[in-house]
């Protein structure tokens, strides 16, 4: 695991990594400019992915953390990057989206209301023409969604009727409906109470174990990240460039008791460093413990 920027950004390494292990996702200088706001959003990125491993961007606002993940995710309002080169398991961004390569959860559901769970749930299949038999198809979904732990009473539900943790959980079915090697997340628990938001860390954590997906999430949150990732990376203020990337030598599987200890504190006092002043970048003062 390494990162490609010229300059070298300061990495402590994982003590259980695998130089061996395949690259999911390259990018070389990545570069973007959006011409109709005269914004320089991404300064030049560069950056290797394992395969299934569990990497968070985390940074001030306007660093490029979203941008970053739609332009992986071929859904920028302007196009791809400007500048430089993405790779994701071989494929160009486009060519992984018409594959239907990845899957991606936002802060928000963004279930269709008009549908029940289990409708919701199967509409991937639909979209992408899936030739799975359409048994098959029922019986994924009711896998994945007694894996999420969301009660069968509900699957009959409509989006309205859930709380926000339940939505999320099934925002997460149908992120991985098609079994998608990569799972793109931008705030997924951005919008939940603290309660909520702890047990879905553990609820992703979980699914995260035994999928081995590639997973790219967005934060905010400097304890989320450095207790669910491998890498944390953290970005620098417009226009994005990686200011440093931290490697989290915790065991797996993480249990909550460990944010708890003082290796976890020296940590997240690293990437707090790294984000400067105390980790009080974001002008909402959303980067928090």
């Amino acid at each position: 695991m390494r990162a490609l920027q010229n300059k070298g950004p300061i990495e402590i390494k994982l003590m259980n990594q695998e130089p061996s292990s395949p690259i999911a996702i390259r990018l070389v200088n990545v570069k973007k400019y959006f011409k109709d706001r005269d914004v320089e959003a991404l300064g030049g990125v560069s950056l290797e992915v394992l395969r299934g491993e569990f990497i968070t961007l985390i940074g001030p606002s306007g660093s490029g953390k979203s941008t970053l993940l739609e332009l992986l995710g071929d859904i920028g309002d302007e196009g791809g990057p400007t500048g430089g080169e993405i790779s994701i398991e071989g494929k160009t961004p486009e060519e992984l989206r018409r594959t239907r390569g990845y899957g991606i959860v936002f802060q928000e559901s963004t279930l269709f209301p008009w549908y029940r769970i289990f409708e919701n749930c199967l509409l991937p299949f639909r979209i992408a023409k899936s030739r799975l038999p359409s048994k098959q198809q029922v019986q994924r979904i009711e896998m994945l969604l007694e894996m999420v732990g969301l009660d069968k009473k509900f699957w009959s539900y409509y989006p309205r009727e859930l709380s926000g943790g339940m939505q999320q959980r099934v925002a997460i079915v149908r992120a991985l409906a098609l079994d998608p090697p990569l799972l793109l997340m931008d705030e997924p628990f951005g919008a939940l109470d603290d309660l909520t938001r702890k047990s879905m860390q553990m609820l992703l954590l979980d699914i995260w174990s035994k999928t081995q997906k590639t997973i790219l999430m967005v934060t905010h949150s400097i304890s989320e990240a450095c207790f669910m990732s491998d890498r944390v990376v953290v970005l620098s203020h417009r226009p994005g460039r990686i200011a440093r990337i931290v490697s989290i030598p915790l065991d797996r599987p993480r249990e909550r008791p460990m944010s708890e200890t003082k290796a976890f504190a020296r940590i997240c006092s690293m990437v707090r460093e790294a984000l400067g002043s105390g980790g009080a970048l974001e002008e909402n003062g959303s980067i928090k413990e």
